[in-house]
């Protein structure tokens, strides 16, 4: 009966062979688990890029597009009012209004200016969340403390019929209509940026 001897030479290719299967099982492993690195790190990019996507649709959706419509809608109905009063301006420095000048400027009050400046306060107070920045603008602010110091004193007209100066006593803040337009176009851009960004993620 013959008998293999396990020669010293035969050793040492046996331990070469399991030296280059041990390396390249490492290798593998060590390909894996970078490959495994990159995935999980591109898949909690893409989640991300989701979630700030959503958001800036949210604030689209849900504030910046209705304010649009709103701050656009009211500059048509301003400029139809002073087509209608025949002149571009309502208090003229501090001449009071003839009657049917007031009688027509507090039909679009109640019909148009301040209904539509109650939408806005009630957008503004409802999605504070969704406001761009990290607090609320100036200007968003300046329009509060034009609606609110015009709601009461109109109120108080309507129901005691104490009169007064018929406007606010804080001007329009001309400034919340360009925050809202530069704000709601700034998203715009950012919604396609976002959304580009995770279509190349999923690929």
């Amino acid at each position: 009966m013959d008998h293999q001897v396990n020669t010293p030479q035969n050793s040492e290719v046996m331990d070469s062979t399991l030296l280059a299967a041990l390396i390249a099982a490492m290798a593998t492993a060590a390909g894996w688990m970078v490959n495994s690195a990159l995935a999980s790190r591109t898949e909690l990019r893409r989640r991300r890029a989701e979630a700030r996507l959503t958001h800036v649709e949210q604030q689209l959706e849900q504030l910046y597009g209705p304010l649009l419509f709103l701050v656009k809608e009211g500059r048509s109905a301003w400029q139809d009012f002073c087509d209608t009063l025949g002149r571009s301006t309502v208090f003229l420095n501090g001449r009071p209004l003839s009657e049917e000048e007031k009688a027509l400027w507090l039909f679009w009050v109640d019909h148009e200016f301040m209904p539509r400046n109650e939408t806005i306060q009630s957008l503004l107070s409802s999605k504070t969340h969704l406001i761009a920045g990290d607090q609320m603008p100036d200007s968003f602010m300046a329009f509060i403390e034009h609606h609110n110091a015009w709601r009461v004193t109109h109120l108080r007209w309507k129901k005691d019929e104490v009169p007064y100066s018929w406007h606010s006593k804080v001007n329009w803040p001309m400034k919340f209509e360009t925050d809202v337009i530069e704000s709601y176009e700034r998203l715009k851009n950012l919604q396609i940026q976002m959304a580009g960004l995770v279509r190349g993620l999923e690929t």
